[in-house]
């Protein structure tokens, strides 16, 4: 299998066994954290260029969806971070649905308008954002065209 099409596991159990019950389940229902949702984000390696998967939590309006690179409030960005920079194109799953979207990293007052979103639909994100001295990214997957 060529690195284009090869599937790398994460190295983090929590992710790589979430992408695994979700895998097996053919929804993203079983994987939610504290009783919320959360979207199977699927995307190219930056370095690798093998096939990387990430739970991330559910923030959605209209049909977008925001990524949180929070990485629990430490000092650095996740690692995705640097993926969906050097690739944007990911699949997004979605309970049983799949789509392509395409990431773009957001700012100002869009930003903000998506935060408020991403902490209503997870409080912890707050918190989060008190821990670290960076400013959390977020990415809108916007549909592709």
């Amino acid at each position: 299998m060529s690195s284009e099409t090869e599937y790398a596991p994460s190295p983090s159990d929590w992710v790589r066994e979430a992408v695994e019950k979700i895998e097996a389940a053919g929804t993203t229902e079983p994987a939610g954290f504290n009783g919320m949702s959360v979207v199977l984000m699927t995307m190219r390696g930056n370095k690798s260029g093998k096939i990387r998967k990430v739970p991330v939590m559910r923030v959605e309006h209209d049909g977008v969806y925001v990524a949180v690179a929070s990485l629990g409030g430490a000092p650095k960005h996740p690692v995705w971070y640097y993926n969906l920079k050097a690739d944007p194109n990911v699949t997004v799953q979605d309970g049983a649905e799949s789509g392509q979207y395409v990431a773009r990293e957001i700012d100002g007052e869009e930003y903000d308008l998506w935060w408020k979103r991403s902490v209503e639909a997870y409080p912890d994100y707050a918190e989060y954002q008190l821990k670290t001295s960076r400013k959390i990214p977020q990415f809108l997957l916007e549909p592709a065209k």
